[in-house]
């Protein structure tokens, strides 16, 4: 596999998989939630109901949250290379399947089995890019790849919801279907089909003891925390924007872009700061997230200041993620796949809990505030387990050592 190449100054180039894979996450984060925007097509369509074709998205949904660590399993024996590329076809064909059936019920599992490719992706391709970087940049690697998924918000869904307005709803399966074997060149062409890292050792027995230590179970809890309290919020902020900020629907999407290009600053930054400071990123993340929450709460009511608090969110909400995936892979062993696609499972975890608990707030007191409100507590728990880690790990030994580059210490 490809290594990181090294410039004047010590600075890192990362390897052209890495942007191969980030690519893929673009792909894949744009079906993730184009669908939402093309539900009232699909529905006329399919032949049911809109709330009914909700189900298109929690069963999305619900891949991403039992997909990843049974599938990590099951593609256990193959080489990384290889099980990307069989990614990326699977879901091509769940699009096309998807995009030829006219039946709701074949087109929701389409969507399972999509959501299984994408774990599958994503749980893989986090420890392709860790390893392609190296451990001096595994988490800029890691923001990179995360950057598919801001860029994916920012562009791909605004993009295929305008062609499925076009084409029908179908069209944007058509396409993503026919990208997605374009990116299975690109896998081909950058990852060369060298030996498997993980090598013949790689077994169940060995995925299961790299989920031993204590501190990867600290970090997925506070993945959990984190993203419960930032995107349970972040699902009801177009009501919050319209009813409460009295900004006019039209201009939501436009506040949403604004979201999305902090998110991809946010991810970059983060990625460059958490492969020295990893922990202290992620507690500076999540502490400027809560505190931006209960900002947004109590000036609901003021436009300007709404918005410009909504793309500083974007920002610090993914700030810490892949940092938080860096450091799921370092305390349990980087090139663990299986740790890896509990990172993701976490991800879609939090996301879940923390829309269901968002929701269950708007018919009390807080009205439309009480997604941020209660996001604000969700966030600021997710610093018990981070302030547990930053007490319990040893210093590096050297200060010319970077901190992912430091065995983790002995649980």
């Amino acid at each position: 596999m490809s290594t990181s190449l090294r410039g004047a100054g010590g600075s890192t180039r990362l390897p052209g998989v890495v942007h191969v894979i980030a690519a893929g996450i673009f792909l894949m984060g744009t079906t993730e939630f184009m669908i939402a925007g093309l539900l009232p097509e699909a529905a006329a369509d399919l032949g049911v109901d809109v709330a009914r074709a909700g189900l298109l998205v929690s069963a999305f949904a619900v891949g991403m949250i039992v997909g990843p660590p049974v599938m990590a399993l099951a593609t256990l024996r193959l080489p990384q290379r290889a099980t990307l590329v069989l990614a990326l076809a699977v879901f091509a064909i769940g699009h096309v399947v998807a995009a030829s059936s006219s039946s709701f019920a074949v087109v929701t599992a389409s969507r399972v089995v999509t959501a299984l490719a994408t774990g599958t992706f994503w749980a893989v391709g986090a420890v392709v890019a860790t390893s392609a970087a190296g451990p001096g940049a595994s988490a800029r690697a890691l923001a990179v790849m995360s950057g598919g998924l801001s860029l994916a918000v920012v562009a791909g869904v605004p993009l295929g919801t305008f062609a499925g307005q076009l084409t029908g709803w179908r069209g944007p399966f058509w396409m993503l279907a026919g990208l997605a074997l374009l990116a299975v060149g690109a896998v081909l062409r950058f990852m060369p089909n060298s030996p498997d890292e993980r090598g013949a050792a790689v077994s169940v027995r060995a995925e299961l003891a790299a989920l031993r230590p204590w501190r990867m179970w600290g970090v997925l809890g506070a993945t959990v925390l984190a993203q419960a309290g930032f995107l349970g919020a972040y699902s009801y902020i177009s009501p919050l924007l319209t009813d409460r900020a009295g900004i006019a629907a039209g201009l939501v999407p436009l506040v949403l872009v604004g979201f999305g290009i902090g998110a991809l600053v946010g991810t970059a930054v983060g990625g460059r700061l958490g492969d020295r400071w990893p922990l202290t990123t992620i507690a500076g993340a999540i502490a400027s997230t809560s505190l931006l929450l209960v900002l947004i709460a109590f000036n609901s009511t003021h436009p300007v200041v709404v918005v410009a608090l909504v793309v500083v969110l974007g920002a610090s909400g993914l700030g810490a993620n892949p940092v938080l995936i860096a450091q799921t892979l370092r305390h349990a062993g980087r090139g663990s796949a299986l740790a890896s696609s509990l990172a993701t499972a976490a991800f879609n975890l939090g996301t879940a809990i923390g829309a269901a608990l968002a929701g269950a707030t708007l018919s009390t007191s807080w009205g439309l505030v009480g997604p941020s409100a209660l996001g604000a507590v969700l966030a600021a728990s997710a610093l018990l387990p981070i302030g547990l880690l930053a007490t319990r790990t040893r210093p590096a030994a050297s200060a010319h050592h970077r901190p992912e580059e430091v065995p983790a210490p002995a649980n």
